[in-house]
């Protein structure tokens, strides 16, 4: 029956997939996180000051993903970017047939929230849909967890897949060539291993603004010495198999012996090391943000949102939702990470003869 979902897959794949899908807590991990990801890249739609439809006058529009409207596009006598939460409550009022669709949680990260009688931050309330209630500047902390999230997630997976694209490569080609490259490779991976990483960020951050990519280059630079390390283990020992010499013996070059035969067979440990890869890149994106040292104000972001649960232990609303927010992405990852490492073990689908 697993050969009908996954049928151009080996057997060997086949049973390690429905072992991994055996091991539920992994798998529904999985699922979780994934409809997470997929959420967040549509969180405009969900997420948002902006309606999602507007029908006025016979005409339909998408404010979500359209250029900003003004109040006087809608009858209004102001020339600034309608507010839609007002426009709504206009609409129901005049009951002339207009209506629009504004998203679940109608207000986007950067907005400061100061309708009510006091100061923020706001307590969690229903009516006004702020459903984790605000942070000290009176903006929504659902709305800045949700988006905090795709950054996170969006930071990881880039520096993930740049560091292992480096790691694999480089690792790959120290331990098939060996000798000479080898050594003088190993000798620049020790002094480069020895540049304080922390004191780099902040020589940066002070020289140039902040921004997503300069983080993503910032880990890049150094996130990839520990898959060199691995991927020059596993070659250095696959180099010597049979498969590997019949390719040498029939002419294949050294770009295919690398990336055609001896990779697929490491394979198995870059899948089993990603999950923790993204672990460590969310764990270390927080801590920057959490420290001052990351991203810049009010780009939204779980370090920062725990700086201010923690400066504002009286608003545990704050502290709450954010300290819940990353144990629950770090657990399901670890989570994924077990699974796939418990699945993939080719401990478990060798047969010695």
């Amino acid at each position: 029956m697993a050969r009908s979902f996954f049928p151009q897959m080996n057997p060997v794949t086949v049973k390690k997939l429905r072992r991994f899908r055996s091991i539920k807590r992994a798998f529904y991990s999985a699922l979780i996180l994934f409809f997470l990801v997929i959420l967040s890249l549509f969180a405009e739609l969900l997420v948002n000051s902006r309606a999602v439809v507007v029908w006025y006058d016979g005409a339909l529009s998408f404010p979500t993903y359209s250029a900003v409207r003004t109040g006087a596009d809608f009858g209004l006598d102001y020339q600034y970017e309608v507010n839609y939460r007002e426009l709504q409550q206009l609409f129901q009022k005049q009951n002339q047939g207009n209506w629009l669709i504004m998203p679940p949680v109608p207000y986007n990260p950067y907005e400061q929230d100061f309708s009510a009688e006091n100061s923020p931050p706001h307590p969690p309330s229903v009516a006004k849909k702020h459903y984790l209630g605000t942070d000290v500047s009176g903006r929504d902390i659902l709305a800045r967890l949700v988006y905090g999230f795709r950054i996170a997630i969006g930071f990881a997976f880039m520096t993930m897949f740049l560091c292992f694209l480096i790691g694999v490569s480089f690792g790959s080609m120290m331990g098939y060539y060996g000798g000479r490259f080898d050594i003088i490779s190993q000798r620049f991976i020790e002094i480069w291993s020895m540049v304080p990483t922390l004191y780099v960020i902040m020589i940066m951050v002070s020289v140039i603004r902040p921004n997503f990519m300069l983080f993503v280059g910032i880990n890049v630079l150094f996130g990839w010495i520990g898959m060199t390390w691995y991927m020059r283990t596993m070659t250095y020992r696959e180099k010597s198999r049979e498969y590997v010499l019949a390719a040498q013996a029939q002419g294949a070059s050294t770009f295919r012996i690398i990336f055609h035969h001896i990779l697929p067979n490491t394979m198995v440990m870059i899948v089993t090391l990603a999950p923790f890869a993204i672990v460590g890149n969310i764990t270390q994106l927080t801590a920057l943000d959490f420290l001052g040292l990351g991203l810049m104000p009010p780009t939204p972001s779980w370090g920062e949102l725990l700086q201010q649960g923690k400066s504002n232990m009286e608003a545990y609303w704050i502290l709450g939702s954010v300290v819940s927010a990353i144990v629950l992405v770090l657990t399901m990852v670890t989570f994924i990470g077990e699974g796939i490492r418990e699945a993939f073990d080719p401990r478990q689908h060798t047969r010695y003869i």
